[in-house]
């Protein structure tokens, strides 16, 4: 490949992750119309080697606030299979506090998100419904989003350093969907 080509295509790379980092969880706060999406089932063509993990009550209820937060935002089942999917991957349904060592920098909650990144403050992440609907808001900047694979709308938002981490967890995150929705 010749040097301009690479430079142009790492240069485009690097503006898109420094704006996820910057841009993306400081605007998923700004406020956004709220309109629902067009309904759209909750199964989707799952993609890859697929993981399960059994659930606690504590991590079956983060599964059902991520549900109510969703409708909440008057958001379609395809944005709670999205939002529990990548709660799978970032804590495993778990709403993780300061881990010491083991925390990824200041990241907290059900999504991992970090308040030095501007996704609010450490009471904020850590509450399920307050770390979901921020999640939904940067879901909703993702044009395209309700077609794309879960882990490309997933890592838009999330920016993570495994960005195919999330598509292992569509399966079972589709299934709490279809167990929760209604209820």
């Amino acid at each position: 490949m010749n040097t301009i080509l690479r430079k142009s295509i790492l240069g485009v790379a690097g503006l898109a992750f420094t704006g996820g980092v910057f841009a993306g969880p400081i605007a998923a706060h700004a406020d956004t119309p709220a309109h629902a999406a067009p309904a759209k089932a909750a199964a989707a063509a799952v993609q890859g080697e697929q993981s399960t993990i059994p659930l606690n009550d504590e991590q079956t209820a983060n599964a059902k606030a991520i549900i109510a937060a969703t409708k909440k935002a008057g958001l379609p089942e395809r944005a709670a299979v999205i939002s529990i999917a990548t709660s799978l991957q970032e804590s495993k349904l778990e709403n993780l506090g300061h881990l010491g060592d083991k925390n990824d920098h200041d990241s907290l909650g059900l999504f991992q998100q970090r308040p030095s990144s501007g996704w609010g403050s450490p009471e904020q992440i850590t509450d399920p419904e307050y770390s979901t609907l921020a999640f939904l808001k940067g879901l909703k900047q993702v044009d395209g989003w309700q077609d794309m694979p879960l882990t490309k709308a997933a890592q838009t938002v999330q920016v993570s350093a495994y960005p195919d981490a999330y598509a292992q967890w569509e399966k079972q995150a589709t299934d709490l969907v279809n167990q929760h929705w209604t209820k």
